[in-house]
C-alpha cells in the first residue's frame, strides 16, 4: 500500500514566525497533533504536541512569545506519496519519530502517522 493511500491529506500549517500559541490553536481547531511550519509557503519543520509540552511547557516559557520556528523539528523528514507504507515505517524508525511530511518536489500533500500505518497494515503483510 502506497502512503498517498493512508495519508492524512487535512494538514495543518502555520508560518515560521507565528506563535506557539497561535500554532497550538489552530491544531487544537483541527484536531490534529501537529502543525507543518512554513518558510516562504515552503515546508520546513513539524511542530508536534509533544515539542510544545517539552520544550515550552516544561520550560515555563510563554507560548505567545515563542516562535514555531523556535522550537520545530527541522530538518523536516519527508516521505514520497507513491512510497510503500513499510519504507514510511522504516524512515520513521530510523529517525525515532512517529509522524512524517508527505512531500514531492517541495509540495506537501500530507502527514503520515504510525497509527496510520498501523491502522492500514492490517492483513497487508505476511
Amino acid at each position: 500500500m502506497k502512503v498517498s493511500e493512508a495519508m492524512d491529506e487535512e494538514i495543518v500549517t502555520v508560518d515560521e514566525n507565528v506563535s506557539v500559541a497561535e500554532a497550538a490553536a489552530k491544531m487544537r481547531e483541527k484536531g490534529k497533533g501537529c502543525a507543518i511550519v512554513l518558510s516562504q509557503c515552503r515546508p520546513v519543520g513539524m511542530v508536534t504536541e509533544r515539542d510544545i509540552a517539552y520544550k515550552v511547557a516544561a520550560e515555563g516559557l510563554n507560548p505567545k512569545k515563542v516562535r514555531a520556528k523556535e522550537i520545530m523539528s527541522t530538518p523536516l523528514i519527508e516521505v514520497d506519496p507513491d512510497a510503500d507504507l513499510i519504507v514510511a515505517a522504516k524512515i520513521m524508525d530510523e529517525h525515532k519519530i512517529r509522524r512524517l511530511a508527505v512531500v514531492r518536489k517541495g509540495i506537501l500533500y500530507g502527514v503520515i502517522s504510525a497509527l496510520d500505518i498501523a491502522r492500514n497494515l492490517e492483513g497487508y503483510v505476511e
